[in-house]
């Protein structure tokens, strides 16, 4: 019989998966619907249409694994499930992650403005530097999964021996080493945190060079490109926000493969972790005029739509 605690936990996951797939979910369809429309589609809702993809998928693999938790958690932690859970789950939290960033790196470069040679190299040819760093980022999500599978073997070697005494507390020493081994991925996440840090702290300098310029002109500092400038700020300090919890979270959730009794740190850590890939889509859906429209549209009933080759607010 189920108690209080995961009965919590089941609605709160419940509700986060839901809300999540509407947002996701109408990202994907109107992005989708125009791309089939027009038969073209800017970068940036590129990004976005691929990242909600993702984080829908990310959403029913935290999804299933938080059913097998409270319901048949033997299954969960044992044998084929637990690889496959791992596998889909690292590969599409990487990968989101990633698309998340290349997004910030393509508002840095497109609204940012630095006479640096090098910036200016890597601003004529945003569409080149993202496009391979969209590929680097599927490379490196292929990368982070496999990495798993030794560490599967492994696993999979010692879990299968039946015995006692040394034999048992032996793999007990492995369990404990497959765990530490989740906790040490996290490392993967440093690079795509540092990337987006770096975009924001651009961006901020920008900002603050704009308005100056602005000021000393006598001109007004709500022009097109400041309010560019903090609507990037603002998405992409809501990654920054969204992604702390999100890796703190990580952290929690696979801390519960080496210490004892800890069902209760697993469901808070993955109630966490379902936040980000649910609660950041409104914030994207919010910061892009073609989004915003349809979903205020939505809401009040109204029958819009979009104008042949209508773009998002940061579309190239």
């Amino acid at each position: 019989m189920l108690g209080l605690a995961e009965w919590v936990f089941l609605v709160l996951s419940t509700t986060q998966f839901i809300l999540g797939m509407l947002g996701n979910g109408f990202i994907e369809l109107v992005n989708g619907s125009s791309w089939f429309k027009n038969k073209r589609i800017s970068l940036s809702d590129f990004i976005i249409t691929n990242l909600a993809l993702s984080r829908i998928v990310v959403l029913w693999v935290l999804l299933v694994d938080g059913v097998l938790m409270v319901f048949y958690s033997k299954v969960r932690d044992e044998g084929i499930v637990m690889q496959i859970i791992d596998i889909f789950w690292t590969f599409t939290n990487h990968l989101s992650i990633w698309l998340a960033t290349c997004l910030s790196v393509l508002y840095c470069l497109k609204i940012a403005s630095f006479s640096h040679p090098t910036f200016l190299w890597l601003k004529w040819r945003v569409s080149r530097v993202v496009v391979w760093m969209l590929l680097g980022a599927l490379l490196l999500s292929c990368g982070s999964a496999i990495s798993l599978i030794r560490e599967f073997k492994i696993y999979s070697v010692f879990c299968g021996i039946i015995g006692t005494g040394n034999v048992t507390e032996h793999i007990r020493k492995k369990r404990s080493e497959y765990g530490l081994i989740h906790v040490l991925g996290t490392l993967w996440n440093l690079p795509p945190l540092i990337v987006s840090l770096a975009s924001y702290v651009l961006l901020i300098l920008s900002l603050r060079r704009h308005v100056r310029q602005m000021r000393q002109n006598g001109t007004s500092s709500r022009d097109p490109s400041t309010e560019a400038h903090k609507r990037a700020i603002k998405i992409i300090l809501s990654f920054l926000f969204f992604f702390l919890f999100y890796f703190l979270a990580f952290v929690i959730t696979t801390s519960g493969h080496i210490l004892p009794g800890t069902k209760m740190v697993k469901m808070t850590g993955e109630i966490i972790t379902m936040f980000y890939p649910a609660g950041h889509s409104f914030i994207l859906i919010l910061g892009n005029n073609k989004l915003k429209q349809m979903f205020v549209e939505m809401l009040w009933c109204k029958p819009g739509h979009l104008k042949s080759g209508s773009k998002g607010s940061f579309s190239p």
